[in-house]
């Protein structure tokens, strides 16, 4: 039965929309909502104010769409806040609490180099699906939500460490905290990805769940010319057991430099990790019951520190692709526009290699040099990703290679990953 998941894509009035981008997709046990931006519906415009009144319209916005698919903001699992200026957070902060007054999710904070229409703060959240999208046979919906959080690593009021629903457990981005002080630890950027890595995994061990059941890794670096340094103690974590070693498995990664990030570290790091056990009334699987399904491809560039597909349960997660031709390793000439079809190009060969297609896909994330260049990037994206899924855009100082757009991407697997019951 879990070949019969369908790509469901929603929208409602009460929120803004888009003529390429859904505003909701469903696959599964989740439901992957489009970045809210602080836009009025009923205008199409940026709401009249400064950073509290466009805060409370990005929720306003999310909370519609929400309940427009009959769920609440409960339901969400993972939210992340993009900002201009890490300063308007305590104001974010504000209105972040009137919407989750009794709990929760995981949850990610950084400023950005640039939001579409010069907005001020962005929204983006990832929601739970208890009822799946299995045509006419809606499940019970009533799957449980684990929430967790654990003294041997940084604990914050605002942020669950990790949410756990069906087969994912989201993980809280983490900064280089040291959980004793509370404080940024000592050094310089090695030091601080060293901790951001220690407090993953010191949430991972919490809850019985292997650092190598992280699927997808995402990093965001204060200067993109820190990676080096990142690089080197990111070989120390993965792989770490001697399973993985024996495969040389990594997870899909994401890397992107932002503008600045909660108390001025230097990085942060975010993981999505697979959970086989599921959440109750689910059965519980066998630790690697369900098992990670890693596969590269010539047809795309491949990295020792990436796999460019990695699938787990109903998802499969896509590295990051830059406009870079496979076969010379080097950017494809031209500007945004034939870049952005390269790392289109890169993504659509990947997911093809694990034979699947475009029309699979949930989400799209673009990260953009400049963004004014977004409107070109929608126009190359629409002719690959035709099915419309959710989509989050925001605007970077540098990418790796220097190169003008990034794009990531999140599949459906309608046929799930062994054993298939």
């Amino acid at each position: 039965m879990s070949g019969d998941n369908v790509v469901l894509a929603r929208n409602t009035e009460e929120a803004p929309q888009s003529d390429r981008h859904a505003q909701t997709v469903a696959f599964s046990h989740y439901n992957n909502i489009s970045a809210q931006l602080p836009i009025d519906p009923e205008t199409g415009e940026l709401v009249e104010g400064g950073i509290f009144e466009q805060a409370e319209q990005c929720f306003e916005n999310l909370e519609a769409i929400v309940e427009s698919i009959d769920h609440s903001l409960n339901d969400v699992a993972r939210i992340t806040v993009f900002v201009r200026d890490i300063r308007d957070m305590d104001v974010v902060d504000e209105v972040y609490r009137a919407f989750f007054t009794t709990y929760v999710p995981a949850r990610t904070v950084m400023a950005v180099a640039a939001l579409p229409m010069d907005a001020l703060v962005q929204v983006e959240a990832l929601l739970t699906n208890g009822e799946g999208t299995i045509p006419n046979e809606p499940q019970a919906g009533d799957l449980v939500k684990y929430v967790n959080n654990t003294h041997n690593a940084p604990y914050d009021a605002l942020s669950s460490q990790t949410v756990a629903f069906s087969h994912y457990n989201n993980v809280t981005a983490q900064l280089p905290i040291d959980p004793v002080s509370n404080q940024i630890v000592v050094g310089g950027v090695a030091e601080q990805a060293a901790q951001c890595l220690k407090n993953i995994k010191a949430i991972l061990t919490s809850i019985d769940v292997p650092f190598d059941d992280i699927v997808k890794v995402t990093v965001f670096l204060k200067n993109l010319s820190d990676l080096d340094a990142v690089n080197d103690v990111y070989t120390r974590f993965f792989p770490d057991s001697g399973i993985a070693r024996a495969v040389a498995y990594v997870p899909a990664r994401t890397v992107v430099e932002v503008a600045e990030l909660p108390m001025h570290a230097l990085v942060q790091i975010e993981a999505v990790v697979s959970h086989g056990d599921g959440t109750p009334p689910q059965e519980v699987e066998a630790r690697h019951g369900l098992i990670i399904e890693a596969n590269d491809t010539d047809a795309a560039p491949t990295s020792p520190l990436s796999t460019q597909s990695v699938a787990f349960s109903h998802y499969n997660n896509i590295s990051a692709q830059l406009g870079v031709d496979a076969a010379s390793g080097k950017l494809v000439a031209g500007g945004v526009a034939e870049q952005a079809e390269q790392a289109c190009k890169n993504i659509k060969a990947i997911i093809e290699n694990v034979d699947h297609t475009m029309e699979d896909a949930v989400k799209v994330n673009v990260y953009l040099k400049n963004i004014d260049d977004l409107s070109a990037v929608e126009d190359v994206c629409a002719r690959y990703f035709t099915g419309a899924p959710a989509f989050r855009a925001v605007g970077t100082a540098a990418l790796p290679m220097d190169a003008l757009v990034q794009i990531d991407a999140i599949f459906g697997n309608a046929e799930g990953t062994p054993p298939v019951k």
